[in-house]
């Protein structure tokens, strides 16, 4: 019975009943919340040090625990999750290569740097609505 292995949280159907996927189901939320929340201040920011660098490095150690929950997850239901699996290493890939650009201080760093964190901000929402 396919009702039997969806659980129900907030209207929000989960394709699992097990307590360990639904507890991983949760952090993995709460990373991407606090991400969503730590990314859109850092972008809304004056740039340079202090708060913007600051939740810069914020929102990218939380883009990588939302990486690894997301490849766990996804290994466990590759038939389902595979897209999300390769929109996950773009965005995580796309915040990797905005951050080198600024330690690196690459030609026209601040173009790369907003492209590179721009687009893993995009990638992530992106994952998040096609998950819905």
């Amino acid at each position: 019975m396919e009702h039997e292995r969806v659980t129900i949280v907030l209207g929000i159907p989960i394709p699992s009943p097990d307590p360990v996927f639904l507890g991983a189901v949760c952090v993995h939320v709460l990373f991407g919340l606090a991400a969503v929340i730590a990314g859109a201040v850092a972008m809304l920011s004056k740039k340079g040090r202090g708060r913007h660098s600051n939740l810069g490095a914020v929102y990218f150690w939380l883009l990588f625990a939302i990486f690894v929950s997301m490849s766990t997850l996804s290994f466990l239901r590759w038939a389902e999750n595979y897209h999300l699996f390769i929109l996950g290493v773009l965005s995580f890939a796309s915040a990797c290569f905005g951050r080198a650009v600024v330690q690196w201080r690459w030609r026209q760093w601040p173009r790369l740097h907003l492209t590179g964190m721009g687009a893993s901000y995009i990638l992530m929402l992106t994952a998040f609505y096609v998950d819905c």
